[in-house]
């Protein structure tokens, strides 16, 4: 058998994998019994509305920050990049938590300064705390835009009588539309995907249904609505699939000069932003630290979430592996490869709904760690293709010809030459895979083992228990988990870039 058909025969098992979720919620969902009443009209208007409001929010505050960082001259620029981007490195949740304990009557703002605040409850507080979780996806596509626009027509447009605001609104950013489109279709993946943020916030969403009627012992049920909901991301899926970016003929980059005054504002803004997202969580979740201690918490579930996400970062980096080289090989390895993309488009609650019922199937997996780990491969191992396929696509012939010209065979020459040269994107993914399974919610509140508790189920228990003194530990370590990971992950692709260059 050739080496080939090996990789596409490896490849056409992950990708029947992939599609596994939805081939098991077909039949269990079409059997349902549920009405299209108001109830259900409710529900859909809601994750609707939630995820319109979201994508507004979003682009109003990503699209004028994306112009400050690409092209004012504000200082400090890329401190300010690097802040107003590490919002996505936060679980939404932490967020929403933080938010729902700080406002509103007897909240934590009220008790130490006094001030009362609005309730962060329903519709608005959702789209409050998802617009400052998502708003980053708009900010760096609209970003990368920005950067590759040509300065020479805003300087025609500015010769021609536009001032400064008129040649951005009607010059600058209808050319930079695919990347602020790119980036609101991102944004309302996200919201519709999210579980953390409507459910804490206690806005009826598709994703705090399917919640709902698992624990009502309505899987059918469950079942259906996960269709629904798959319905609607894969709506966006295609939307987002039919962007195509367009390329700027080079030239000069665009440079803004601001007014005391403008930069001022800018600064302030961006201030603002930074704390609404990273420093009030922490100062919450710190408050807590100094209020009530560790009383509660085990540092078994710091073990308890880094076992099984260990475990799904190096299967995933074994499963990516071959995928990613039958995607250079030929057609047929390009269109497995897409196939696997399946698992990141469903949500983690469609994904553990789906592998309950697999568990019910087979009774042996049921509510064991392997189930677990088997949803958070199929829901991330898109993360660990992509970056692998990435140094991939970097191998030349030449070094691997050498080596089987003196001697060594197929085996060999992919040990000793080409998974070197891979190893750095194969970190990276397996580092992204480790964080996001660090912080899955959905999917480890449905399939985790009986008494088996992560920092984010554990989380979730305080907060249903109104205990939230007791989450400030899990919150501060997954955040800190979440920076830890972005930084492997940043530092194995410089690693590969400098290796590139060389």
């Amino acid at each position: 058998m050739t080496a080939r058909r090996v990789l596409y025969l490896l490849s056409a098992a992950a990708a029947a994998a992939a599609l596994l979720p939805v081939a098991v919620l077909l039949p269990l969902g079409i059997g349902a019994e549920l009405a299209l009443d108001a109830r259900s009209l409710e529900i859909l208007l809601n994750t609707v509305l939630l995820t319109v409001l979201t994508v507004v929010g979003a682009v109003l505050l990503g699209v004028p920050l994306a112009l400050a960082t690409a092209c004012a001259d504000l200082p400090l620029r890329r401190f300010w990049l690097g802040a107003l981007t590490a919002p996505l490195a936060v679980p939404s949740y932490l967020g929403a938590f933080a938010w729902f304990a700080a406002l509103g009557p007897g909240g934590e703002i009220e008790q130490l300064l006094g001030l009362a605040t609005p309730r962060a409850r329903g519709l608005a507080g959702a789209t409050l705390v998802m617009t400052l979780y998502t708003f980053p996806f708009v900010l760096l596509t609209t970003r990368a835009a920005l950067v590759s626009l040509d300065a020479s027509v805003v300087d025609a447009a500015r010769t021609l009588g536009l001032s400064l605001r008129g040649a951005l609104l009607r010059v600058v950013l209808p050319r930079a539309r695919k990347g602020i489109a790119a980036g609101a279709l991102l944004v309302a993946l996200y919201t519709l995907s999210d579980f953390g943020t409507p459910a804490i916030m206690r806005f009826d969403t598709f994703t705090r249904i399917i919640y709902v009627e698992y624990n009502a012992f309505g899987l059918d049920r469950a079942a259906l609505l996960s269709l629904q909901l798959l319905v609607l991301v894969l709506a966006v899926l295609a939307l987002e699939a039919g962007l195509r970016s367009e390329r700027e003929p080079p030239g000069r980059g665009l440079a803004l000069r601001l007014s005391p005054r403008q930069k001022a504002l800018a600064l302030s803004a961006a201030a603002a932003v930074v704390g609404a997202t990273l420093l009030l969580p922490v100062a919450v979740f710190g408050l807590w630290l100094l209020r009530d201690g560790v009383v509660g918490f085990s540092w078994h579930y710091v073990l308890s979430s880094a076992y099984p996400s260990l475990l799904a970062a190096l299967t995933t980096a074994l499963v990516a592996l071959p995928v990613a080289f039958a995607a250079r090989s030929g057609r047929l390895g390009r269109l497995l490869e897409r196939v696997t993309y399946i698992g990141f488009g469903i949500p983690g609650i469609v994904m553990g709904t789906a592998l309950v019922y697999v568990g019910l199937r087979l009774e042996p997996l049921y509510q064991t760690l392997a189930l677990l780990v088997m949803a958070y491969v199929l829901r991330f191992l898109p993360l660990a293709v992509g970056s692998t396929r990435a140094s991939v696509e970097r191998l030349t012939g030449d070094l691997t010809g050498a080596a089987r010209s003196l001697g060594a065979g197929p085996l060999e020459a992919f040990a000793r030459v080409s998974l070197p040269l891979v190893r750095p994107g194969l970190v990276a993914g397996a580092a992204l895979v480790f964080l996001e399974a660090m912080r899955e919610l959905p999917a480890t509140l449905l399939l985790r083992p009986t008494d088996f508790e992560t920092l984010a189920s554990y989380l979730w228990l305080v907060y249903e228990a109104g205990q939230f003194g007791r989450a400030a530990v899990p919150g501060l370590l997954l955040m800190l988990v979440s920076g830890v990971a972005v930084v492997v992950m940043l530092s194995a692709e410089a690693r590969a870039d400098a290796r590139t260059a060389v």
